[in-house]
């Protein structure tokens, strides 16, 4: 696999993205956002999505520049309309017009429908972070991309359906990021597009059985990924389910349907910002995660353990060493970068 650093690999994005008819405003939102989560080890939310956004902007299913439409808007509330524009700008807007508002009333939530794919939502919660802000957020696929079975079922009802929650403390934010589903259906794509199997406990064949084959969710007969937690109780499930109905539901986009294709092109969403200023006191607020989060890195370790880790230290570690070795392609997805800037006449960065 290629080895790219990640300016270069940046550089890249964007101009595929202008070439493709993309602002370079918005063009360089998605590519560092993309890149952004190669870098933070989410290859599933990387640049092997490029492709896929062009495609989707070629085919008329993605629309550059368009506004995002307020639907509508109280002083805490936000309902908008993404017109299927690409997913990170929309999303950036949107958590734009959040951010003052809850800085005012103490939280602020709004929702997204006819949006592209969003990306990690990981970002948006270290945005609210850096304005000392608390963050809830959560997406489903608009209906499409029912990949994972109810406990007991053998066909896919419902999305992988993230959530993400991150608190801000005295030093780095705390941010839990994590698809309702095992393992996110990016993450299988990564196992598909190198032809190699998933690890075991990810998937279920057309039959229910357990499978390592990635191409169970892309090929007939499809099968499904389990949810976390397995398919023997509602743990995993039931969260994805409940996901899907407030993010659906209260975006005005659509919960998961028999009539939806198959595979999604984007989603719902729904964001929600809390001032700690207005609860608790922000100095207060700030206290209690740093003392919590410094007790538990304090827990005494098991032999062979080197340190105690919290939710998004492995991306921050993950970051540190890409950003010196470079992001490693996988060649099926080097091979679309590389088709994409012949087609659009666009220079390649130098590889390792």
């Amino acid at each position: 696999m290629p080895f790219v650093k990640s300016e270069p690999l940046t550089e890249l994005a964007i101009r595929l993205f202008v070439a493709s008819g993309v602002p370079e405003t918005d063009a360089n939102v998605v590519a560092k956002h993309l890149v952004g989560a190669n870098l933070r080890g989410h290859d599933s939310h990387g640049v092997m999505r490029v492709p896929q956004y062009l495609q989707f902007l070629r085919e008329g299913k993605y629309h550059a520049n368009v506004p995002l439409e307020i639907l509508h808007e109280t002083l805490a509330v936000v309902s908008a309309d993404a017109g299927w524009g690409l997913g990170q700008v929309q999303s950036h807007r949107l958590l734009a017009k959040l951010l003052p508002k809850a800085e005012v009333l103490g939280i602020a939530s709004g929702t997204l429908r006819n949006c592209g794919h969003v990306g990690r939502l990981g970002e948006y919660a270290e945005a609210a972070a850096e304005r000392g802000m608390a963050f809830l957020a959560s997406v489903n696929s608009h209906g499409a991309g029912r990949r994972v079975a109810p406990p007991g079922g053998t066909e896919g009802r419902i999305s992988t359906n993230p959530i993400c929650l991150g608190v801000p403390t005295a030093t780095d934010p705390v941010v839990l990021d994590f698809g309702t589903s095992v393992a996110a259906e990016g993450k299988v794509r990564v196992h598909y597009q190198k032809k190699e199997p998933t690890p075991e406990g990810w998937l279920l064949d057309s039959n229910g059985q357990p499978t390592t084959n990635p191409a169970v969710l892309y090929e007939d007969p499809r099968g499904t990924i389990l949810p976390f937690g397995g398919n023997q109780t509602y743990k995993g499930f039931g969260l994805g389910l409940l996901l899907d109905l407030f993010t659906g539901g209260l975006s005005g986009g659509s919960c998961s349907h028999p009539d939806a294709p198959l595979a999604g092109i984007g989603n719902t969403l729904l964001f929600v910002v809390f001032d700690p200023k207005h609860f608790g006191g922000a100095d207060h607020f700030v206290k209690q995660t740093t003392g919590l989060t410094d007790f538990v890195r304090s827990c005494p370790t098991a032999p062979g353990v080197e340190r105690i880790t919290l939710p998004g230290d492995p991306e921050r570690d993950t970051k540190r060493q890409r950003e010196q070795t470079g992001i490693s392609i996988p060649d099926g997805t080097w091979k679309l970068l590389v088709d994409e800037a012949t087609k659009w006449n666009v220079p390649l960065p130098i590889i390792g």
